[in-house]
């Protein structure tokens, strides 16, 4: 069997293209959807992705406020930066690029984002809400593409066994609440594994829909893919190879010509998840100048997420 490719890229151009048209109605009312990106430090990774966030923003319409401060700021004053994209009502979204330097409390940081303009879903009103079944609540970028990606090419998620491989809270705990909903691209049994599990490859074979997203490069080989799976793969690793000019290649967590072998959709890497974080920041970003308009006009705080 060779895999079909799953197209992150084409499937993230028609979600950018819907949020520019939400975008465009929203400026017949005088609102301009407004993204904060806080970026601490000179990491030449993060910046890339970060201009990439804030190019992607302003074809679709949005405004992007770069911060970057250095990568010595203090706690009081980074939490004040955020305080007043807070206070900002011409942002509508906030995203703080994680990881933060070490002598930085990330969880401090997270938690005083407004839950309403947390379009990174990683505030912990929102994470429960999502967990309790709110439609509402802002879901992590990257999770949510991971099922856009799913739902939209057609793949039927309803009683599928999904095993996610990988814990953390930025993809795979967030991921198994997601597949876990009784929504449309969800209602899975879900498996959680991840790089300690014993004998993984006997619990990823399980997997009719195997999601991949524990940084460690090509850890998922090809005889650990069930026959016509469809595999996710959510990681982005440098290896060295001396034969490339630049010195490295970009892989995945998952060995992509043995998996493709045996799969029936695989994503590449890059061009598979990566593009559907980013449209789906956006997407957050216009859903929460959406609702902040709606409560401004009916005169009430907006609710959290």
């Amino acid at each position: 069997m060779a895999a079909q490719i799953l197209d992150g890229r084409r499937i993230a151009a028609e979600i950018r293209s819907e949020v520019a048209e939400r975008a465009r109605v929203l400026s017949r009312t005088g609102v301009r959807p407004g993204l904060g990106v806080v970026l601490v430090g000179d990491d030449p990774a993060s910046h890339v992705y970060v201009r990439m966030k804030t190019r992607a923003c302003e074809e679709a319409g949005l405004h992007a406020r770069d911060i970057t401060p250095p990568a010595d700021i203090g706690q009081a004053d980074l939490l004040s930066i955020v305080d007043e994209l807070n206070a900002d009502p011409e942002i509508h979204g906030i995203l703080v690029q994680l990881p933060l330097p070490r002598h930085l409390d990330e969880r401090e940081v997270t938690e005083r984002i407004d839950p309403s303009k947390d379009v990174d879903g990683f505030h912990p009103v929102n994470q429960g809400r999502m967990a309790q079944g709110d439609p509402h609540a802002f879901r992590p970028a990257t999770p949510a593409g991971v099922q856009e990606l799913i739902r939209r090419t057609g793949v039927d998620t309803s009683g599928a066994h999904v095993v996610i491989v990988g814990r953390s809270n930025i993809v795979g705990m967030p991921m198994s609440q997601i597949m876990l909903q009784k929504d449309p691209g969800a209602n899975a049994t879900v498996t959680v594994a991840h790089s300690r599990t014993r004998d993984l490859g006997a619990v990823t074979r399980q997997g009719e829909i195997l999601i991949v997203a524990v940084g460690r490069p090509e850890i998922v080989r090809g005889d650990m893919v069930r026959e016509g799976a469809v595999v996710i793969d959510v990681g982005v690793n440098r290896v060295e190879d001396p034969s490339l000019e630049r010195g490295y290649r970009l892989v995945g967590d998952v060995a992509f010509d043995e998996a493709a072998e045996r799969a029936s959709w695989i994503t590449p890497v890059p061009g598979g998840v990566g593009p559907m974080t980013i449209a789906m920041l956006l997407r957050n970003t216009v859903t929460s100048a959406e609702r902040i308009g709606r409560m401004a006009t009916a005169g009430a705080a907006p609710a959290a997420g």
